[in-house]
Protein backbone atom coordinates (compact mmCIF):
# COMPACT_ATOMS: atom_id res chain seq x y z
CA UNK A 1 0.00 0.00 0.00
CA UNK A 2 1.00 3.77 -0.02
CA UNK A 3 0.71 5.84 3.19
CA UNK A 4 0.63 9.42 2.98
CA UNK A 5 3.17 11.49 5.26
CA UNK A 6 0.98 14.63 6.20
CA UNK A 7 4.28 15.98 7.07
CA UNK A 8 5.65 15.87 4.15
CA UNK A 9 3.31 16.14 1.93
CA UNK A 10 4.30 12.81 -0.13
CA UNK A 11 3.51 9.29 -0.13
CA UNK A 12 5.60 5.93 1.28
CA UNK A 13 5.98 2.49 -0.45
CA UNK A 14 4.98 -0.41 2.03
CA UNK A 15 6.08 -3.27 0.54
CA UNK A 16 6.31 -6.14 2.74
CA UNK A 17 7.28 -9.20 0.96
CA UNK A 18 10.36 -7.32 -0.75
CA UNK A 19 11.79 -8.72 2.40
CA UNK A 20 11.80 -12.40 0.94
CA UNK A 21 14.55 -10.83 -2.19
CA UNK A 22 17.24 -13.34 -2.51
CA UNK A 23 20.40 -11.68 -1.18
CA UNK A 24 23.58 -11.86 -3.23
CA UNK A 25 23.24 -15.90 -4.33
CA UNK A 26 26.43 -17.55 -4.80
CA UNK A 27 24.97 -20.05 -7.33
CA UNK A 28 22.22 -18.63 -8.30
CA UNK A 29 21.23 -15.61 -10.84
CA UNK A 30 17.96 -14.84 -12.28
CA UNK A 31 19.33 -13.21 -14.77
CA UNK A 32 21.47 -15.42 -16.37
CA UNK A 33 20.81 -17.48 -19.33
CA UNK A 34 19.78 -21.14 -17.86
CA UNK A 35 17.64 -20.10 -15.03
CA UNK A 36 14.55 -20.96 -16.54
CA UNK A 37 13.74 -16.84 -16.15
CA UNK A 38 15.13 -15.19 -19.39
CA UNK A 39 15.83 -16.40 -23.08
CA UNK A 40 19.06 -18.43 -23.49
CA UNK A 41 20.58 -15.27 -25.27
CA UNK A 42 19.90 -11.86 -25.17
CA UNK A 43 21.95 -8.35 -25.49
CA UNK A 44 19.57 -6.02 -23.19
CA UNK A 45 16.15 -7.17 -21.95
CA UNK A 46 13.37 -5.60 -19.59
CA UNK A 47 12.34 -7.84 -17.43
CA UNK A 48 9.09 -7.82 -15.25
CA UNK A 49 10.27 -7.43 -11.22
CA UNK A 50 9.77 -10.77 -9.26
CA UNK A 51 9.72 -8.28 -5.87
CA UNK A 52 7.56 -5.37 -7.36
CA UNK A 53 7.13 -2.30 -4.81
CA UNK A 54 4.31 -1.30 -7.01
CA UNK A 55 1.31 -3.77 -8.75
CA UNK A 56 -1.14 -2.90 -11.39
CA UNK A 57 -3.10 -5.14 -9.86
CA UNK A 58 -2.75 -3.66 -6.10
CA UNK A 59 -5.10 -4.69 -3.38
CA UNK A 60 -7.84 -1.93 -2.17
CA UNK A 61 -7.29 -0.07 0.37
CA UNK A 62 -9.70 0.25 3.35
CA UNK A 63 -8.61 2.83 6.14
CA UNK A 64 -11.14 4.19 8.82
CA UNK A 65 -7.69 6.34 10.74
CA UNK A 66 -6.73 10.07 10.93
CA UNK A 67 -4.48 8.95 8.04
CA UNK A 68 -4.58 8.07 4.17
CA UNK A 69 -3.90 4.98 2.31
CA UNK A 70 -4.02 4.41 -0.79
CA UNK A 71 -3.62 1.51 -3.42
CA UNK A 72 0.12 0.99 -4.16
CA UNK A 73 -0.15 1.70 -8.33
CA UNK A 74 2.64 1.34 -10.66
CA UNK A 75 5.03 -0.44 -12.60
CA UNK A 76 8.31 -2.13 -11.53
CA UNK A 77 10.59 -3.41 -14.11
CA UNK A 78 14.41 -4.63 -14.49
CA UNK A 79 16.06 -3.54 -17.21
CA UNK A 80 19.11 -6.20 -17.68
CA UNK A 81 22.24 -4.99 -19.66
CA UNK A 82 23.90 -8.02 -21.05
CA UNK A 83 23.49 -11.77 -20.79
CA UNK A 84 27.01 -11.61 -19.27
CA UNK A 85 27.06 -11.74 -15.51
CA UNK A 86 30.14 -10.60 -15.24
CA UNK A 87 29.92 -7.48 -17.55
CA UNK A 88 30.11 -3.31 -16.77
CA UNK A 89 28.32 -0.92 -18.22
CA UNK A 90 31.24 0.78 -19.46
CA UNK A 91 32.44 -2.67 -20.89
CA UNK A 92 29.90 -2.80 -23.08
CA UNK A 93 30.24 -1.56 -26.97
CA UNK A 94 28.52 1.68 -28.38
CA UNK A 95 26.22 -0.05 -30.45
CA UNK A 96 25.37 -2.18 -27.08
CA UNK A 97 25.08 1.01 -25.10
CA UNK A 98 23.05 2.15 -28.10
CA UNK A 99 20.34 -1.29 -27.78
CA UNK A 100 20.01 0.00 -24.13
CA UNK A 101 19.49 3.17 -24.44
CA UNK A 102 16.71 2.21 -27.13
CA UNK A 103 14.97 0.30 -24.27
CA UNK A 104 15.13 2.88 -22.01
CA UNK A 105 13.22 5.46 -24.26
CA UNK A 106 10.84 2.32 -25.06
CA UNK A 107 9.62 1.45 -21.58
CA UNK A 108 9.92 5.14 -20.59
CA UNK A 109 7.22 5.76 -23.56
CA UNK A 110 5.50 2.64 -23.37
CA UNK A 111 4.71 3.31 -19.90
CA UNK A 112 4.28 7.08 -19.42
CA UNK A 113 0.83 5.57 -21.72
CA UNK A 114 -0.67 4.23 -18.48
CA UNK A 115 -2.86 7.20 -17.23
CA UNK A 116 -2.27 6.28 -13.72
CA UNK A 117 1.04 6.96 -13.75
CA UNK A 118 2.66 10.64 -12.96
CA UNK A 119 6.00 9.95 -13.09
CA UNK A 120 8.54 7.11 -14.73
CA UNK A 121 11.88 6.97 -13.13
CA UNK A 122 14.90 4.79 -14.18
CA UNK A 123 17.89 4.07 -12.25
CA UNK A 124 20.78 2.07 -11.11
CA UNK A 125 22.05 0.87 -8.08
CA UNK A 126 25.42 -0.69 -8.40
CA UNK A 127 27.53 -2.01 -5.62
CA UNK A 128 26.78 -3.65 -2.27
CA UNK A 129 27.34 0.05 -0.26
CA UNK A 130 23.86 0.90 -2.14
CA UNK A 131 22.27 -2.10 -0.85
CA UNK A 132 22.36 -4.38 -4.12
CA UNK A 133 21.36 -7.42 -4.08
CA UNK A 134 21.71 -8.68 -7.45
CA UNK A 135 25.43 -8.52 -9.05
CA UNK A 136 24.84 -8.97 -12.68
CA UNK A 137 24.42 -5.88 -14.59
CA UNK A 138 21.09 -4.25 -14.51
CA UNK A 139 19.03 -1.27 -13.86
CA UNK A 140 15.54 -0.62 -12.88
CA UNK A 141 12.02 0.99 -13.57
CA UNK A 142 9.60 2.53 -11.47
CA UNK A 143 6.42 3.98 -12.63
CA UNK A 144 4.61 5.93 -10.25
CA UNK A 145 1.00 7.13 -9.44
CA UNK A 146 2.31 10.09 -7.88
CA UNK A 147 4.95 12.57 -8.56
CA UNK A 148 8.04 12.18 -6.03
CA UNK A 149 8.56 14.76 -3.59
CA UNK A 150 12.22 15.40 -4.82
CA UNK A 151 11.09 15.08 -8.58
CA UNK A 152 8.46 17.75 -6.80
CA UNK A 153 11.10 20.37 -5.69
CA UNK A 154 13.42 20.18 -8.59
CA UNK A 155 10.24 21.05 -10.86
CA UNK A 156 9.54 23.83 -8.22
CA UNK A 157 12.97 25.21 -8.26
CA UNK A 158 13.02 25.21 -12.33
CA UNK A 159 9.99 27.01 -12.54
CA UNK A 160 10.68 29.61 -9.56
CA UNK A 161 13.93 30.22 -12.25
CA UNK A 162 11.92 30.11 -15.39
CA UNK A 163 9.18 32.63 -14.34
CA UNK A 164 12.72 34.84 -13.10
CA UNK A 165 14.57 34.85 -16.25
CA UNK A 166 12.91 33.20 -19.03
CA UNK A 167 15.58 30.34 -18.94
CA UNK A 168 15.46 27.06 -18.48
CA UNK A 169 17.45 26.36 -15.15
CA UNK A 170 19.11 22.72 -16.16
CA UNK A 171 20.58 24.70 -19.44
CA UNK A 172 21.50 27.39 -17.45
CA UNK A 173 23.56 25.16 -14.84
CA UNK A 174 25.44 23.32 -17.86
CA UNK A 175 25.99 26.56 -19.44
CA UNK A 176 27.92 27.93 -16.23
CA UNK A 177 29.73 24.53 -15.42
CA UNK A 178 31.03 24.29 -19.15
CA UNK A 179 32.20 28.36 -18.73
CA UNK A 180 33.89 27.71 -15.26
CA UNK A 181 35.25 24.07 -16.90
CA UNK A 182 37.39 23.49 -13.66
CA UNK A 183 34.55 20.75 -12.75
CA UNK A 184 33.97 19.63 -16.19
CA UNK A 185 34.93 15.63 -16.83
CA UNK A 186 34.07 14.91 -19.97
CA UNK A 187 32.07 16.41 -23.33
CA UNK A 188 30.73 15.02 -26.28
CA UNK A 189 28.57 16.00 -29.54
CA UNK A 190 25.65 15.55 -27.04
CA UNK A 191 26.31 15.43 -23.62
CA UNK A 192 28.05 16.69 -20.59
CA UNK A 193 29.48 15.25 -17.40
CA UNK A 194 30.40 17.32 -14.97
CA UNK A 195 30.26 17.58 -10.71
CA UNK A 196 28.04 20.66 -9.90
CA UNK A 197 29.53 23.40 -7.64
CA UNK A 198 26.55 22.64 -5.48
CA UNK A 199 27.06 18.91 -5.52
CA UNK A 200 26.70 17.55 -1.64
CA UNK A 201 28.32 13.89 -2.94
CA UNK A 202 31.98 13.81 -3.94
CA UNK A 203 31.78 12.30 -6.82
CA UNK A 204 28.14 13.41 -7.60
CA UNK A 205 28.37 13.77 -11.38
CA UNK A 206 25.69 14.78 -13.29
CA UNK A 207 25.10 14.69 -17.05
CA UNK A 208 23.26 16.80 -18.90
CA UNK A 209 22.36 16.93 -22.50
CA UNK A 210 23.94 20.34 -24.54
CA UNK A 211 20.61 21.07 -26.20
CA UNK A 212 17.18 21.14 -23.67
CA UNK A 213 15.72 17.61 -23.95
CA UNK A 214 12.54 16.81 -21.95
CA UNK A 215 13.11 13.07 -22.16
CA UNK A 216 14.29 10.19 -23.13
CA UNK A 217 11.27 10.43 -25.82
CA UNK A 218 12.59 13.54 -27.52
CA UNK A 219 16.29 12.13 -28.73
CA UNK A 220 17.00 10.40 -32.01
CA UNK A 221 19.85 7.95 -32.30
CA UNK A 222 22.92 10.06 -32.48
CA UNK A 223 21.75 11.28 -29.04
CA UNK A 224 21.33 8.50 -27.78
CA UNK A 225 24.84 6.63 -28.85
CA UNK A 226 26.07 10.30 -27.23
CA UNK A 227 24.07 9.15 -23.86
CA UNK A 228 25.53 5.67 -24.00
CA UNK A 229 28.96 6.67 -24.78
CA UNK A 230 29.24 9.22 -21.93
CA UNK A 231 27.90 6.90 -19.47
CA UNK A 232 30.56 4.52 -20.64
CA UNK A 233 32.91 7.43 -20.18
CA UNK A 234 32.01 8.29 -16.01
CA UNK A 235 31.32 4.31 -15.27
CA UNK A 236 34.70 3.56 -16.63
CA UNK A 237 36.55 6.69 -14.58
CA UNK A 238 34.66 5.73 -11.34
CA UNK A 239 36.21 2.09 -11.46
CA UNK A 240 39.42 3.77 -12.27
CA UNK A 241 39.47 6.12 -9.88
CA UNK A 242 40.58 4.12 -6.59
CA UNK A 243 40.69 0.90 -9.07
CA UNK A 244 38.25 -1.03 -7.40
CA UNK A 245 33.87 -1.42 -8.37
CA UNK A 246 32.61 1.84 -7.77
CA UNK A 247 29.29 2.27 -6.05
CA UNK A 248 26.75 4.22 -7.55
CA UNK A 249 23.12 5.61 -8.07
CA UNK A 250 22.36 6.49 -11.12
CA UNK A 251 19.13 8.45 -11.52
CA UNK A 252 17.44 9.69 -14.72
CA UNK A 253 15.56 12.92 -14.25
CA UNK A 254 12.90 13.29 -16.88
CA UNK A 255 9.28 15.01 -17.22
CA UNK A 256 6.24 13.88 -15.16
CA UNK A 257 3.50 12.03 -17.43
CA UNK A 258 -0.15 12.48 -17.33
CA UNK A 259 -0.18 15.76 -15.36
CA UNK A 260 -1.87 19.00 -16.49
CA UNK A 261 1.03 21.34 -15.83
CA UNK A 262 3.12 22.54 -18.68
CA UNK A 263 6.53 21.44 -17.79
CA UNK A 264 7.81 21.19 -21.08
CA UNK A 265 9.48 25.12 -21.15
CA UNK A 266 10.92 24.90 -17.92
CA UNK A 267 12.39 21.15 -16.55
CA UNK A 268 14.67 19.20 -18.77
CA UNK A 269 16.24 15.82 -18.60
CA UNK A 270 19.37 14.94 -16.54
CA UNK A 271 21.02 12.69 -14.78
CA UNK A 272 22.42 12.35 -11.39
CA UNK A 273 24.66 9.98 -10.01
CA UNK A 274 24.65 9.97 -6.30
CA UNK A 275 28.20 7.89 -5.10
CA UNK A 276 28.58 6.60 -1.49
CA UNK A 277 32.43 6.84 -1.45
CA UNK A 278 34.55 9.95 -0.29
CA UNK A 279 37.95 7.84 -0.43
CA UNK A 280 38.95 4.13 -1.97
CA UNK A 281 37.85 3.01 1.29
CA UNK A 282 35.78 5.66 3.25
CA UNK A 283 31.96 5.99 3.05
CA UNK A 284 30.49 9.48 2.80
CA UNK A 285 27.45 8.63 4.98
CA UNK A 286 24.51 10.48 4.79
CA UNK A 287 23.95 11.26 9.08
CA UNK A 288 21.50 13.13 11.65
CA UNK A 289 22.32 16.09 9.62
CA UNK A 290 21.32 14.93 6.09
CA UNK A 291 18.88 13.01 6.95
CA UNK A 292 17.26 14.40 9.57
CA UNK A 293 17.45 18.18 8.48
CA UNK A 294 18.11 17.65 4.50
CA UNK A 295 21.14 19.55 5.54
CA UNK A 296 23.80 18.75 3.35
CA UNK A 297 27.31 18.10 3.82
CA UNK A 298 29.97 17.70 1.36
CA UNK A 299 33.49 16.26 2.95
CA UNK A 300 35.61 17.14 -0.23
CA UNK A 301 36.43 20.23 -2.56
CA UNK A 302 34.16 18.71 -5.86
CA UNK A 303 37.12 20.56 -8.03
CA UNK A 304 39.71 18.51 -6.37
CA UNK A 305 37.48 15.53 -7.02
CA UNK A 306 36.71 16.74 -10.90
CA UNK A 307 40.78 16.78 -11.60
CA UNK A 308 40.36 13.11 -9.87
CA UNK A 309 38.04 11.71 -11.94
CA UNK A 310 39.71 13.89 -14.95
CA UNK A 311 42.52 12.04 -14.61
CA UNK A 312 40.96 8.28 -14.16
CA UNK A 313 39.41 8.74 -17.35
CA UNK A 314 42.10 9.37 -19.15
CA UNK A 315 43.37 6.13 -17.73
CA UNK A 316 40.19 4.27 -18.77
CA UNK A 317 40.77 5.88 -22.20
CA UNK A 318 44.87 4.97 -22.41
CA UNK A 319 43.69 1.07 -21.20
CA UNK A 320 40.93 0.67 -24.01
CA UNK A 321 42.21 2.20 -26.70
CA UNK A 322 45.66 0.61 -26.39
Amino acid sequence: MLRYNPLLGTWTMVAAHRQQRPHLPKDYCPFCPGSGKVPDFYEVLKYDNDFPALSTNPEEIILHSFYQAAPSYGHCEVILYSSDHQASLYQLSSEHLLKLARLWKERWIALSQDPNVKYVFIFENRGEEVGVTMHHPHGQIYAYSWVPLKIEQELSQCLKWFQQYQKPLILEITQAELLEKKRVITVNNHFAAFIPYFTDYPYGVFITPLQAKNSLADMQDDELMSLGNILKDITGAFDYLFERPFPYMMCFHQIPVNIDADVLSYYHFHIEFYTPLRAKDKIKWYASSEMGAWAAANTRNVEECAEELRLALKRFKSMNES
